[in-house]
């Protein structure tokens, strides 16, 4: 994800290491959690994860456990962030390096952000740092997605037995298909490393929507113009509000956002049309964000 910002010229790189540093220690305890709760059968324990943040002070090399799904996750939002960050200097856009946000949420963090300080001049340029780092992102997710199913297992009721369920994409079930035949969803635990890889399912799709200042509503409005794109863009959020009352809840927590928040695009000034490569790029992130979404991320056993 990137966001404009034009009113600070310096890079604090000491603030970008702090982040990062507080993630990946984030992370790794999240990371602790999911293989105490992939050992004992079940899918996740929420209070069992936050007291790992305790348990890392009295026992750090219980850390140790939680390092393949933290590298993992952040190599995957890195290649993301990355993938925006090189796109634009290679069109000498000023951009500033990944911040990291940690958070003791279910994942250890909330993703990553870069910060666009010049301005874009035109949609083939807009579009090429849109699409970069989901691209980026979703080809080195593949591997520790496959890598992380070819560790996991099948045990009945595993995915949930446990505070809560994830939902599957339909990536990962296509995967599962192939490595577990005829086992249910729901008795495939998954070890943490695809787990991670479940993270940069879930970052991609949200990403990847059509709406405002995301990735997709970026790619969005390089292809069809400011007008349509903004009306599509309210569309599309209309369409998060009964994804939220009848799936999951959080979809209605990004509809307030993203409305109130995320729909501000860069003026352009060479609106020239993206071209039929562009197009076709534009159609593969559609490809993978029909890959990537699944309409219940994460819900109680109750809804």
């Amino acid at each position: 994800m990137f966001a404009v910002d034009q009113d600070r010229p310096k890079q604090r790189y000491w603030l970008h290491a702090l982040l990062f540093f507080a993630t990946f220690v984030s992370t790794t305890v999240v990371g602790a959690g999911l293989w105490r709760s992939f050992i004992l059968g079940r899918a996740f324990d929420f209070e069992d994860n936050l007291q790992g943040y305790v348990r890392m002070w009295h026992d750090p090399s219980f850390l140790l456990r939680g390092l393949p799904f933290s590298l993992s996750l952040i190599g995957i939002l890195l290649a993301h962030e990355f993938g925006h960050y090189f796109a634009a200097r290679y069109y000498g856009v000023n951009v500033t390096l990944p911040f990291f946000l940690p958070a003791p949420t279910l994942i250890g963090t909330l993703g990553a952000f870069i910060r666009i300080r010049s301005p874009i001049l035109s949609k083939r340029i807009l579009f090429d740092i849109g699409v970069a780092g989901p691209l980026a992102g979703f080809a080195v997710l593949l591997f520790p997605l496959a890598v992380g199913l070819s560790l996991s297992r099948v045990a009945p009721q595993a995915a949930v037995r446990g505070d809560l369920v994830f939902g599957t994409p339909l990536v990962l079930r296509l995967l599962e298909l192939f490595a577990f035949p005829g086992a249910a969803t729901t008795d495939i635990l998954l070890h943490p490393i695809a787990r991670a890889a479940w993270v940069g399912l879930l970052a991609t799709a949200l990403n990847l929507l059509p709406i405002g200042q995301l990735d997709g509503g970026h790619i969005l409005y390089a292809m069809v113009g400011e007008r349509a794109s903004k009306w599509l863009s309210r569309i599309f959020i209309a369409i998060l509000i009964p994804l939220g009352i009848f799936f999951a809840y959080s979809w209605l927590v990004w509809a307030l956002l993203l409305f109130f928040f995320g729909m501000r695009h860069p003026s352009i000034v060479d609106p020239s049309p993206v071209g039929r490569v562009r197009s076709w790029l534009g159609f593969a992130a559609l490809v993978i964000f029909v890959l990537s979404f699944t309409v219940a991320p994460i819900r109680t056993h109750g809804l």
